[in-house]
């Protein structure tokens, strides 16, 4: 096959997990270099200092293309400067097809221009909804998925999601999950790592046994009486189970803000490195979190995983997986957390495609429509 003939990928990442999410992808199409072009598009929606060589090199895909640095502003602002700066680079060099993931700015403002354009847009990790239209991501998701021609879907619940929204059945693809391919690469590169770098192993040093928090979702840190009352319960289970929370800049602040301090039994850090979070939850007891993508990871690894909120897009974690809906109260939290700390926490199973091989299957199906 000529070079002429190759068809040109272009893969949007905004955030850090966008990354790890396209990791796999990049992966693919490189093995199937006869075949596809690819062209890394980093919009600069959130700034992070520890993006540098190392995360790539981590990853295993080289440094992006382009970088549009459009971080910053409030959502609208933000995803008009992507827009602005994405069709620029649209009209310069035509791709085939944009792929986009998840559920960030970045992936509802290049899936628009990309449309607006007639080029092709393939959504992976398509049909996941939450019911709960409060959250901006809920609102990406739907929007994009509205107006893209192909759906990679993570779960069969994706799938149904979309066929009663109308779409196509043939332009929709049960193939796994890209952030588990991600997560089982990362996992073996670990086993044969120098972690003496990291943080992680004297956090776990102090601890034979340990739970780990994040929390980040503006509607848990945001209001001083909810962000109170989910650490009034972290603080109360902190007294049988240590606790370790990297802590998100937001986070941290709002603590501060509310005058909230975690209990002796808490240990606060800052943010880790991808690697350094993984290789400390990995080992722990059960993890209590707000986050979409650490429901897939900690079933996909066995992990309990209790979620502090009242609703989830990624249904088949609850159905199949480790993971339990808590909410923040504070009796539904502390119950489900002893009941794992007691031996009877879910057991849960690895769903069916989640087995490393997702990205191999969405660039097989981009060859055929393509």
């Amino acid at each position: 096959m000529t070079d002429s003939a190759k068809k040109m990928i272009y893969l949007i990442a905004g955030a850090r997990p966008n990354f790890m999410k396209i990791a796999p992808i990049v992966r693919a199409l490189t093995a199937h270099s006869g075949q596809f072009d690819y062209r890394i598009i980093h919009t600069g929606q959130h700034y992070d200092r520890d993006m540098s060589d190392v995360f790539f090199e981590e990853l295993g895909i080289p440094k992006p293309d382009y970088h549009l640095e459009c971080g910053g502003g409030s959502h609208a602002e933000q995803t008009a400067k992507i827009m602005v700066a994405f069709e620029h680079i649209c009209q310069k060099n035509r791709p085939d097809c944009v792929l986009v993931v998840g559920d960030v700015n970045s992936t509802l403002a290049c899936s628009i221009v990309a449309k607006k354009l007639h080029i092709s847009v393939a959504h992976v990790e398509a049909g996941l909804r939450s019911g709960d239209r409060s959250m901006p991501e809920e609102i990406n998701r739907l929007v994009t998925d509205s107006i893209s021609d192909w759906f990679f879907c993570t779960e069969p619940a994706g799938v149904d999601n979309l066929l009663q929204e109308g779409k196509p059945s043939q332009a929709i693809f049960d193939v796994g999950h890209v952030m588990v391919d991600n997560l089982l690469y990362q996992a073996d590169r670990l086993a044969q790592a120098d972690c003496s770098g990291f943080k992680s192993p004297q956090l776990k040093d102090q601890h034979a046994d340990y739970g780990v928090i994040t929390l980040h979702r503006p509607s848990n840190v945001d209001d001083q009486d909810v962000l109170a009352a989910i650490l009034g319960s972290l603080n109360t289970l902190s007294e049988r189970l240590p606790l370790i929370f990297p802590a998100h800049p937001r986070t941290k602040a709002n603590l501060q803000r509310f005058g909230l301090k975690p209990a002796p039994g808490i240990t606060l850090t800052g943010p880790l490195s991808y690697m350094d979070f993984l290789n400390l939850w990995k080992d722990a007891r059960l993890m209590l979190t707000d986050s979409g993508g650490l429901q897939e990871e900690t079933t996909a690894l066995g992990i309990p995983c209790l979620t502090l909120r009242h609703n989830t897009e990624r249904p088949i974690t609850v159905d199949e997986g480790t993971n339990v809906l808590v909410g923040t109260e504070a009796s539904s939290v502390l119950r489900e957390a002893y009941n794992i700390l007691d031996g009877g926490g879910k057991t849960g199973k690895r769903p069916a495609l989640w087995d490393g091989h997702a990205a191999e299957r969405i660039v097989r199906q981009l060859h055929g429509l393509l």
